[in-house]
Formats: structure tokens, C-alpha cells, sequence
């Protein structure tokens, strides 16, 4: 039934390589049960329904993907855009969370209907690669900040608006150990690397008596405190557009980028540079975004980690498949995910910073039109704390470069509508 579901031997492959391939994406997106919750717990959402959530999001969609596309790529709520969520959309902007899940829900959908419209292309085409690349970066550096405000490494400042904490600290040592320990295990070629590292600073913190243990196992806490309690008063007010459409734009580049990075590794590219089922993929993603909204949590989103799986041979959806049946296993492990002290999850931030940040190699430097644009992003979405705002102004400033240095032909049309609409955001909200 799985080689004529699956195709396996047309891929080359079996059930033995597949159920292995997928263990092994598992092991390296698992620290997604310990960070998301411990993010969107800092929005006021319940912990416990925040790790159900993330773990029946995780496997809708992977099975979505698996089932639907048939391709080997997971799926799980995705970083920086649980980062957006909580700092920018509730605590930055001050609505709810329950008007951010909304939120999530609307782009979900919007994604959808380009999808099935096919009209992602044309965006995708339209966004300068210098700018998806400074927005991917961009989200790399706020999520550093907020690691190292989560260890008290850095503090607020009135003098100088930041400043070094206390560096001798228990969560500030165990921090920092945390994320050297994350990337020697990387290095060393740990596949589980991140959640390893997550775990024994946790322990630590247990033996030092920081943290509370609560036991390993148990049954899965109850959904309901998340579970259906969008709110969309608000998701129509001109301040929340530019984040509704941030939601969309982040998701859309960073499941178009792993889908070309996994599939250029499996093989699956053909001569002709398109992708096999590519529009399966994009509509599991995006719906799987909207189901994981119903649920209560922020974007789901493809995971590069997924090379991971096909580097030791998956190349058919039933390793996403065995991926989302471990999600489903790992319900079973919530007093563990809620021991996770904030500055357990350091390392995992900044590592995943890192890997974000590679992307600036491939800016084009010595064209100051293409530079400039990507220095703001990157720049403005630490410093103003919001990702939506680094976004916005962005695409403003690659716009007002571009036509005054004389090359407003290479800008896309799309580029000149959304300048113009977060330009008028700006002059109507001042912010």
C-alpha cells in the first residue's frame, strides 16, 4: 500500500530509508515543542494549550504535505514569525493575541488564494532578491536580540537604550552555554544538536534549582484556552494591513526558499528549473498556516531543517508523514516542554540567527541601490523591535532610492504599489 501510495521505488527509494529520514527531520526541528510555546506564552497564551497547538499544527501539516504533495519536507510553526507574532503584534502594537491568531488566519487564506490562482509567482517575482534576503536576515538579527534578552545578557537602558546585564548571572552563564554547546553539537554533526542543547541547560537549571521539575510525561493538557478564539475586530484597521501582509510575505519567501533548497537536494528540479507539484506544496503550507491559527498558534511553515531527512534519503511524503506521527508522540512530553526556562532556548535562537543571517553573502554590495534597502531592513527590525516595520520601510527605501538615483525601470510594479500602500500607513498611523 506505501509503494503505490508513495511511488517508493520510483524515487528510489523504501519504507526503511523513508520511517529514517524521517526520525532524522524530526530530531532536528523537535526544539520547536519547547521554544514556540515558550514565545507565544510571553503574548498571555496558555503554555500548555500553546504546545498542543504547535504539535497538532506540526502534524497537520506534515501529513498534509506528505499525503497531499508527496514530498519529504515537514512542517511545524515557524521562527521568527512566532517572534513577530509576540513582540510586534501584541506587545509592540498592543492588540491581543487573539486578534494576532486572526491575523495569521487572513494571510493563511490569502496565501491559499494565491496558490490556487497561481498568482505567487508574479510576488515572488516582484520582491528584489536582495530585499527577501535582507528580510530573512533582518528577522535573523531580532531574533538574536530577543535571545540575548531572554538571558539577561542584554538590558534596557534609560542612559543609552541598551546595555550589558549581569554577565555573571545564572541565566546569563547558562545562556551563553547553552548556544556555545548548540553549535559544537552542530558542528560535531548531532542531528538532534539543537534539542540536546535545549534539554541539559534545562537540567542545569533544574540541579541549580531554577527551574522547577514537573516530570517527563503525561497526558496532553487541554487546546481549549487557544483553541477557536480568533478575534477579527481589529484585523481590518489600517495598522494591522501592513501585518497581515508581513505574516503573508515572510511565510511566502521562507516556504518558496526551502522548497527550492530541498528539492534542489533531493533531486527533484527538472531541466527545465520548475518544480514537480509545486503548487500541492504551497497550498499544504498554507492551509496547514490557517488550520494552525484555528488552533492557536502563529504560521506554519515549511522547515529547511527537512534536508536533513533527505540527506540520509527521504524523497517521498511518507517521511513527512513518520515526521508528523512523532508530533503527535511528543503531546505526551508537556511537563518537560513547560520546564524550558527562557534562557534554555538562547542558544536555539541564535543559532537559527546564524543560518538566517548566510543569506547577505549573496547582496550585491557594490550596488549601493541594492545595499542601502537591505541595511535598513536589517537594521530597523532589531532597533524598532518589529518586523512588520522593517518590512515596510524596506520597501519604501528601495523605492525612493531606485527613483532617484535614476533606475525606477529595474523596480517591479508590485514594489511600487506596496511602497506607496506602507508609505501611506506610515502618514496615516506616524508609525
Amino acid at each position: 500500500m506505501l509503494e503505490k501510495f508513495f511511488k517508493l521505488s520510483e524515487h528510489g527509494t523504501n519504507v526503511k530509508t523513508e520511517v529514517l529520514a524521517g526520525v532524522t527531520t524530526f530530531l532536528t526541528m523537535a526544539y520547536i515543542i519547547f521554544v514556540n510555546p515558550a514565545i507565544l506564552a510571553t503574548a498571555g497564551m496558555d503554555h500548555g494549550s500553546v504546545f498542543v497547538a504547535t504539535c497538532v499544527a506540526a502534524a497537520i501539516g506534515c501529513f498534509i504535505m506528505g499525503l497531499y504533495a508527496n514530498y519529504p519536507i515537514a512542517q511545524a510553526p515557524g521562527m521568527g514569525l512566532n517572534a513577530f507574532f509576540t513582540y510586534t503584534v501584541v506587545l509592540g502594537m498592543g492588540h491581543t493575541w487573539q486578534v494576532a491568531l486572526a491575523a495569521v488566519f487572513c494571510s493563511g487564506v490569502l496565501f491559499i488564494i494565491l496558490s490556487l490562482f497561481k498568482i505567487r509567482e508574479l510576488i515572488i517575482n516582484a520582491i528584489p532578491i536582495s530585499l527577501r534576503l535582507g528580510i530573512s536576515a533582518g528577522i535573523g538579527l531580532f531574533l538574536a536580540l530577543i535571545a540575548l534578552k531572554n538571558a539577561g545578557i542584554v538590558v534596557g537602558n534609560p542612559a543609552t537604550l541598551v546595555g550589558v546585564g549581569d554577565l555573571t548571572s545564572l541565566p546569563a552563564v547558562l545562556g551563553a552555554l547553552g548556544f556555545v554547546l548548540t553549535i559544537v553539537l552542530v558542528h560535531r554533526g548531532f542531528k538532534a544538536a539543537v534539542m540536546i542543547a535545549i534539554l541539559v541547560i534545562t537540567a542545569i537549571g533544574v540541579i541549580a534549582g531554577n527551574v522547577e521539575y514537573h516530570g517527563i510525561v503525561s497526558l496532553p493538557p487541554s487546546i481549549a484556552p487557544t483553541f477557536m478564539q480568533l478575534d477579527f475586530s481589529a484585523v481590518f484597521d489600517v495598522g494591522m494591513i501592513s501585518v497581515v501582509f508581513a505574516f503573508l510575505f515572510v511565510d511566502l519567501f521562507d516556504t518558496a526558499g526551502t522548497l527550492v533548497g530541498v528539492a534542489n537536494k533531493a533531486g527533484f528540479i527538472g531541466k527545465d528549473g520548475k518544480i514537480p507539484r509545486l503548487n500541492k506544496a504551497l497550498l499544504a503550507d498554507s492551509t496547514a498556516t490557517s488550520i494552525g491559527a484555528l488552533l492557536g498558534t502563529s504560521n506554519t511553515t515549511s522547515y529547511v531543517e527537512s534536508t536533513a531527512g533527505v540527506a540520509v534519503g527521504g524523497r517521498t511524503g511518507l517521511t513527512a508523514v513518520v515526521v508528523g506521527i512523532l508530533f503527535l508522540l511528543a503531546l505526551f512530553f508537556s511537563p518537560l516542554a513547560g520546564m524550558v526556562p527562557a534562557y534554555a532556548t538562547t542558544g536555539a535562537l541564535f543559532y537559527v540567527a546564524i543560518l538566517m543571517l548566510s543569506g547577505l553573502v549573496n547582496i550585491e554590495w557594490d550596488d549601493l541601490s541594492e545595499a542601502a534597502p537591505v541595511a535598513v531592513v536589517c537594521l530597523l527590525m532589531p532597533l524598532t523591535f518589529s518586523i512588520a516595520e522593517g518590512i515596510a520601510m524596506g520597501f519604501v527605501t528601495y523605492a525612493a532610492i531606485k527613483l532617484f538615483s535614476g533606475k525606477a525601470r529595474e523596480v517591479h510594479i508590485g514594489v511600487w504599489v506596496l511602497a506607496l500602500v506602507f508609505l501611506l500607513k506610515f502618514i496615516l498611523t506616524g508609525a
